[in-house]
């Protein structure tokens, strides 16, 4: 007697590793915790079958040509917080330029910026291997690093980090709303360990 699971029948998981994203995450914790609990528990079900509902969490588009689009997952305003929002293209205040490489390190690696201020960090991979520039507070950053530990395909489409190739340059634009201190971090997996690490100082008007 054939007692094989009618594999046909189950549908694909909306969430694999390479296109599970940081807000996909946030999405889900706020409205699904114990699905995200089950997904950071055992990425082997994710792997294995596991179907999401498409309409309800934002999940995968695909084009035409088949391939995947990584969209945001939730509300823009997830991404405002104690540490600033996306700013606007046509209201920068400044371009800072930065460089990242190989030695994991970002140059320059400390910044100062005036409360209220749109700054666009226009952020270039000199390095041979992939490197990131994101901003955040140290509890968001340390959240963030244990996500790619256990998903390290993850796409990354917030607008408080760019993820670049080899050779390859792009830019964060971000208001920063309060006084304090804002971390840089590439958190792919052992380049924050070896201390690729910045801050943004934020000074008061």
């Amino acid at each position: 007697m054939d007692i094989s699971p009618p594999y046909d029948s189950v549908q694909p998981c909306r969430y694999p590793s390479s296109i599970y994203t940081f807000s996909t995450h946030r999405a889900l914790t706020m409205r699904h915790p114990l699905i995200v609990s089950l997904l950071l528990i055992s990425p082997v079900l994710v792997a294995s079958g596991c179907s999401l509902n498409h309409e309800s969490h934002g999940g995968e588009h695909h084009g035409e040509d088949g391939e995947a689009d990584s969209h945001g997952h939730g509300d823009e305003d997830q991404h405002d917080s104690a540490i600033g929002r996306p700013g606007d293209a046509g209201s920068v205040d400044r371009v800072i330029s930065v460089s990242m490489d190989d030695t994991m390190r970002y140059i320059p690696e400390n910044f100062e910026v005036v409360a209220g201020e749109t700054i666009q960090f226009d952020v270039v991979n000199n390095g041979k291997l992939v490197h990131e520039f994101v901003l955040g507070s140290t509890e968001e950053l340390l959240e963030h690093h244990a996500l790619m530990k256990k998903f390290p395909a993850m796409e990354h489409d917030d607008p408080n980090a760019t993820t670049l190739q080899a050779s390859a340059s792009g830019s964060v634009i971000w208001t920063f709303d309060n006084a304090g201190v804002v971390d840089i971090a590439c958190l792919v997996p052992g380049h924050f360990e070896a201390g690729m690490k910045g801050a943004v100082s934020v000074v008061a008007p």
